[in-house]
């Protein structure tokens, strides 16, 4: 075949084929561009004119439902938001570390759900908010009740060590509704950042970024609040996305909206940003610098995880209903100051990016109490912690701080339980029961508290949980409050086991006849140790001499002997002769033959120390009636061993300082004969029981070493809680004993000086500082678990139970029967009145 035929062949489908193409559409447009385009639009003419009746109403339909839809959806899905929702109010700790806040919102990524879930079902949104009133700033987290409880609360407390956390139900951070008589007036806006958001914002600041925004509303006044509100969501995929194509834009020098975009493609000479790296000739030097460090900003940004945020602010005040417009006009310029006060503190964050104000549509106390978010700007962790953190300064004014730190229970601490006894609630992270085993209470416990901070109420629960168990307890009150409490709250079938010394009661009280008991000579030495204690400074050994013999003369004597003797017998010659005929101890009668031999005015000389103060004892109707008033009607042995309740109130208003250290010194000595007489039980068979001694620096004046008695307690099981204000109550030697041998540390609010010396049982993990600004019902303790000290943590006590009307006045009642005295001395007690004796031997 011949070249000629075979190009010709090949030309006639080529020709074939630009005819065809020709005769199309694009042919036509080529052959005449108008007619093509006039063509077109009279389709689109017919096509509106045919389909339009039928397209048009059922696309309006569509999108009239399709909006409806999911406004509903976000309203449904905003009130799943708000329904249970809380604030986490946060109190500083005093040192803040300036990467907790990164820590907290690094951590807060945790919200971010899987991405179908985000499509179908939305991702919650947390508002950081300050809130500013005349009294200072508060700081909250907003947290929709999606969010489960104890997360943000958790994240807050790990990233801030020492901060404090408070939740209490969702309200609106200026309050929408006035009194009667008032409207609100309010100001506020937004802050939007002004160029992509694929540029950041100023992260480094030689000083804290928010303090001049904390002293834009200072002076506020009774009636006004000013709140910022920082709503931010952890974004991922299409979002974040959406932020690297636009970041992509500001490095080609493009818009990065649509409607630039836009412009972009119509306006003519539009060039392209050259790169840092270019040498193009007559680029400016310090213009690539600049492009270079803003792209280096942008890819940093983008490298880290995203939170979306949207910042709103709003000045308030209330003002009447019928004010002038001039007056609403000058509050309003007030309210205006204010807001662009707050708005220009945002300045401090310009760099790449700088935020710009938006005026809000809507009321701005309405808008801030919704706390909806739609769409927002994207902002890295560091950026978000940069706006939204504890204050780092110290001194910022208004500001609440955390006391103490909060340190969770080690792992170990009793919960609850049978044998458990309730201390409280720990303060860190998910707040659950603390107690202290039963076992372990026999190491005894030291509790430390002022007037108020509520240590009668975790004695009180201490208590009721010991009476409820059938553990005997004996509680000797200096005050009177603490057995005021358990009266109206002793369970009413307890009633029976009640023992009820009351100092402001007219009626006759128990007797406990501290000479009583098997072993006299113990005794005796009990109550000249508390007679010696309690008047060191005028107690001398001639003194001590004449108790000693006049107690032993008394015991040795027949029948019951009692302190209302111990007079007569010094000063009445024929008692004191029947007295000596009755003892057969030759140290004794010759003790009262020299007191014989001498002068009355000698005699007189020598007893006037002891008379003045064993008259001023029993010259109290109640202490007579109840010391000294015979034989004695309550059991110490059976309190301690049966479950029984021994109430001691000894109000020092109504007896008087030194009486009232006497009575509940004789009270504990009883106590303890009890208990060491448990030495003739097997230990198998002891039950626990529990001595509670508030103020016990007044009481603890026994013959025998603290140290010891402690020690020996444990052994009769029972266990010794002692109680006071400060350490500088204590003398050396007592304080001594309780720090080493009451184990077991309960320490409130403590004062600076006595903080220092009793970190020392709870370094490192609690300093003095936490010590001395402990809250009130807020306690470090310090226990023993398994015999073992564990390490000191922070806890809330608990407050008593309700009381029960009419339950005290049924407790007195059983008491009152529970311990009868004989019949010829029931009638009651009147100031003043002698106290009738059954003993025939004191007639004499």
């Amino acid at each position: 075949m011949s070249w000629p035929f075979a190009l010709s062949t090949f030309q006639f489908p080529l020709v074939e084929h630009v005819g065809t193409a020709l005769a199309s559409p694009a042919g036509d447009y080529l052959r005449d561009p108008l007619g093509a385009f006039q063509t077109v639009l009279a389709h689109l003419r017919d096509l509106v004119f045919t389909w339009g009746p039928i397209a048009g109403p059922a696309l309006a339909v569509a999108t009239t439902a399709a909006v409806i839809a999911r406004r509903r959806w976000r309203r449904r899905y905003h009130e799943s938001l708000v329904s249970d929702a809380r604030l986490v109010t946060v109190l500083a700790p005093p040192t803040v570390d300036p990467s907790g806040a990164i820590t907290v919102w690094s951590n807060l990524v945790g919200l971010l759900r899987p991405s179908w879930r985000r499509r179908f079902g939305g991702q919650p949104h947390l508002a950081f908010e300050l809130t500013f009133t005349d009294d200072g700033v508060q700081i909250r987290l907003w947290v929709p009740g999606l969010v489960p409880p104890g997360m943000v609360e958790r994240a807050i407390e790990a990233a801030w060590p020492g901060a404090h956390t408070r939740t209490t139900p969702a309200k609106p951070p200026i309050p929408t509704a006035s009194a009667a008589g008032q409207r609100i007036e309010a100001v506020g806006g937004e802050l939007r950042l002004a160029r992509s958001e694929a540029l950041p914002i100023r992260t480094e600041h030689p000083a804290d970024p928010i303090r001049a925004l904390l002293g834009a509303p200072v002076g506020l006044g009774p009636h006004e609040r000013a709140c910022v509100q920082i709503l931010a969501r952890p974004v991922a995929g299409h979002r974040v996305t959406k932020a690297r194509r636009a970041a992509k834009r500001v490095h080609a020098g493009s818009s990065v909206n649509l409607v630039g975009r836009l412009l972009d493609v119509v306006t003519p000479g539009k060039t392209a940003k050259p790169s840092s790296s270019s040498r193009t000739p007559g680029l400016d030097r310090q213009t690539s610098l600049e492009s270079a460090a803003q792209d280096r900003a942008v890819v940093e940004k983008l490298r880290q995880n995203q939170f979306e945020t949207r910042i709103r602010y709003a000045v308030a005040t209330t003002v009447p209903e019928h004010a002038t417009t001039a007056e609403i006009q000058a509050v309003r310029e007030v309210l205006r100051g204010r807001g662009h006060a707050i708005a220009s503190a945002f300045a401090a964050f310009s760099e790449h990016n700088y935020f710009r104000r938006i005026r809000l549509r809507q009321a701005p106390v309405q808008v801030l109490a919704e706390r909806r978010f739609g769409k927002g700007d994207l902002l890295s962790i560091p950026e978000l912690a940069a706006l939204a953190h504890l204050p780092i300064d110290e001194a910022t004014p208004g500001l609440q701080r955390a006391g103490a730190k909060a340190v969770p229970p080690p792992p170990g601490i009793a919960t609850a339980g049978d044998l458990i006894k309730p201390l409280g609630l720990s303060d860190s992270g998910h707040s659950r029961p603390v107690g202290l085993h039963v076992a372990d209470a026999r190491h005894h416990l030291h509790i430390l508290g002022a007037t108020g901070s509520g240590k009668s109420e975790l004695m009180g629960r201490l208590i009721l949980d010991d009476a409820e168990a059938g553990r005997g307890v004996v509680v000797v009150d200096p005050k009177g409050d603490l057995v005021s409490d358990l009266l109206m709250r002793i369970p009413e079938e307890l009633g029976e086991k009640v023992v009820l010394f009351d100092a402001d009661s007219r009626s006759r009280p128990p007797v406990l006849n501290p000479l009583e008991g098997v072993d006299k000579a113990r005794a005796v030495d009990n109550l000249v140790s508390i007679f010696s204690r309690i008047y060191t400074s005028s107690w001398g050994p001639r003194t001590d001499d004449i108790l000693r013999a006049g107690l032993l003369t008394l015991t040795a004597m027949s029948g019951t002997p009692t302190l209302v003797d111990l007079p007569k017998l010094l000063t009445v010659p024929a008692f004191r002769q029947r007295a000596c005929d009755q003892i057969d101890d030759d140290v004794l009668r010759g003790f009262w033959s020299w007191y014989d031999a001498l002068s009355e005015a000698s005699r007189a000389q020598v007893i006037a120390p002891l008379m003045n103060k064993v008259r001023g004892f029993l010259l109290r109707p109640f202490v007579r009636a109840a010391i000294a008033g015979g034989k004695s009607t309550v059991d110490m042995d059976e309190v301690l061993n049966t479950g029984g309740i021994c109430l001691v109130r000894i109000a020092r208003d109504a007896l008087g300082m030194e009486t009232a250290r006497l009575v509940g010194s004789i009270v504990v000595a009883r106590t303890w004969q009890a208990a060491t007489r448990r030495a003739r039980v097997p230990q198998r068979q002891r039950r626990d029981c529990g001595l509670y001694v508030d103020e016990c620096h007044n009481f603890l004046n026994l013959a025998y070493p603290l140290e010891d008695m402690l020690a020996e307690a444990r052994g009769y099981r029972l266990s010794m809680t002692l109680a006071h204000q400060y350490l500088g109550q204590l003398p050396k030697e007592l304080e001594e004993g309780i720090s080493t041998n009451a184990r077991s540390k309960i320490f409130f609010n403590a004062s600076p000086e006595d903080a220092k010396r009793l970190a020392r049982h709870t370094m490192p993990r609690l300093s003095d500082h936490d010590l001395s600004n402990l809250g009130a019902f807020h306690v470090a303790a310090r226990l023993v678990l398994g015999g073992e000290e564990a390490p000191p943590f922070t806890a809330v006590t608990e407050k008593l139970p309700p009381a029960v009307p009419g339950r005290a006045r049924a407790i007195r009642k059983a008491a009152r029967i529970n311990t009868r005295p004989p019949v010829a001395e029931v009638e009651p007690i009147t100031p003043g009145a002698a106290a009738p004796t059954a003993d025939p031997r004191r007639a004499a």
